[in-house]
């Protein structure tokens, strides 16, 4: 199902890499400098290193999270929801987590060759290479939201159950393509961040710091607390919002005539009120923690505590963005036993069975994962960088 999508991705690979070679061959001199940063040559070497570690970031989290390759590992996921949810969700996050491994290893080959060639500049131009397939990236993310759309409509339309299985395979094919965006975000994330954090420390002529000092060390233990705390107010939001979403489905259950009988239509209104007045309220204090970090940081404990801050949360953040990248690649998994597009999973039980249940269990636990903590971690790593960079030059 995601092939053609794949393929788009790899052509454009390909002809960004030679496209970009021919520009850099003909526009730029072999070896250049930048104020005092030193000399730097073989700058496409940067963007050619970015380009394809996202490529390899793509392909294995398709590897991961697509049926077509018929891992062992789904199949165990699949067997574990005979036994109820709680051993679906351990094999699931065994899975998840063993599917990060590639990505990290992408990211740190692509920032020592980056760096190699042309210091930080040269992590900054791989960021920049990696997002140079944008368009594409974008177009395999948006498959995800749009085939999930039309199995919720042609269920609310009440079709026939032999749409419904095309719809759901296209689901699970949209939350494959949706995990692949997520993997391009978290690279080029991890890269914009170090390039920035570069910025800062040079711009706060910040040349060693010494991590037995207590405020250095202090604001490393904080900053590398803040993604889990960001993470975790992310997640309760969509809890929060959850369950006041399932009191009114069942109050409507249970209010409006004929609903049971399907001779009522449900009030979407109250349902859509509630889920984006929880987007917009719940927001503001993670907001809040984003934003007021560096200030007070920086303010009450100089820069030297502030760059150890960034770099805590840099480090910590990509790590937990991984884990939350796992719970995406899980939650395919799941989704997958969820929707029955595996051959495997159809043999262990219909809809209403004891496996489905626990799958739909499993499911509903990684949407907060993949879905908000995950892509809502790049914006903290990022925008605290960019202030801290702001304010330190005022």
């Amino acid at each position: 199902m995601c092939y053609p999508l794949l393929r788009q991705l790899t052509v454009s690979t390909t002809l960004m890499t030679v496209g970009i070679g021919i520009i850099s061959w003909i526009a730029l001199p072999s070896s250049f400098t930048i104020f005092n940063f030193g000399e730097h040559k073989q700058l496409f070497f940067c963007v050619a290193i970015g380009l394809w570690a996202g490529l390899v970031i793509g392909f294995v989290t398709e590897y991961y999270t697509s049926n077509a390759y018929r891992l062992e590992n789904f199949n165990y996921v699949a067997d574990s929801c005979q036994t109820g949810a709680a051993t679906s969700v351990i094999f699931g996050l065994a899975l998840g987590y063993k599917s990060v491994i590639i990505p990290i290893f992408a990211t740190a080959v692509s920032i020592f060759v980056s760096f190699s060639f042309a210091a930080m500049y040269g992590i900054a131009v791989a960021a920049l290479g990696m997002l140079s397939t944008i368009a594409t990236g974008l177009a395999i993310d948006a498959y995800g939201p749009i085939s999930d759309n039309a199995g919720g409509i042609a269920e609310m339309a009440s079709m026939s159950h032999r749409i419904r299985e095309r719809t759901d395979a296209l689901d699970a094919a949209g939350n494959t393509t949706a995990a692949i965006g997520k993997g391009f975000d978290f690279g080029s994330a991890a890269l914009v961040s170090l390039a920035l954090f570069g910025a800062f420390v040079s711009r706060a002529a910040i040349s060693t710091v010494d991590v037995r000092t207590p405020k250095v060390f202090i604001g490393l233990i904080v900053g590398a607390m803040l993604p889990y705390r960001f993470s975790a107010m992310t997640m309760k939001s969509v809890g929060s919002a959850t369950l006041e979403m399932v009191e009114e489905v069942c109050r409507q259950f249970n209010s409006i005539p004929g609903f049971m009988e399907g001779n009522a239509m449900p009030n979407y209104a109250t349902c859509v009120k509630i889920s984006t007045d929880a987007s917009i309220k719940d927001m503001i204090p993670p907001g809040a923690l984003v934003l007021l970090t560096p200030l007070i940081v920086g303010t009450f404990f100089g820069v030297e505590t502030l760059a150890c801050v960034l770099a805590g949360a840099l480090v910590s953040g990509v790590q937990v963005c991984e884990k939350l990248l796992s719970a995406s690649n899980t939650g395919v998994a799941w989704i997958s036993k969820e929707a029955g597009t595996l051959e495997h999973a159809r043999t262990l039980g219909p809809k209403g069975s004891t496996a489905y249940k626990a799958a739909f269990i499993d499911d509903t636990i990684g949407d907060p994962f993949k879905d908000t903590s995950r892509p809502s971690l790049n914006i903290l790593i990022k925008l605290m960088a960019v202030e801290s960079l702001f304010f330190v030059a005022h």
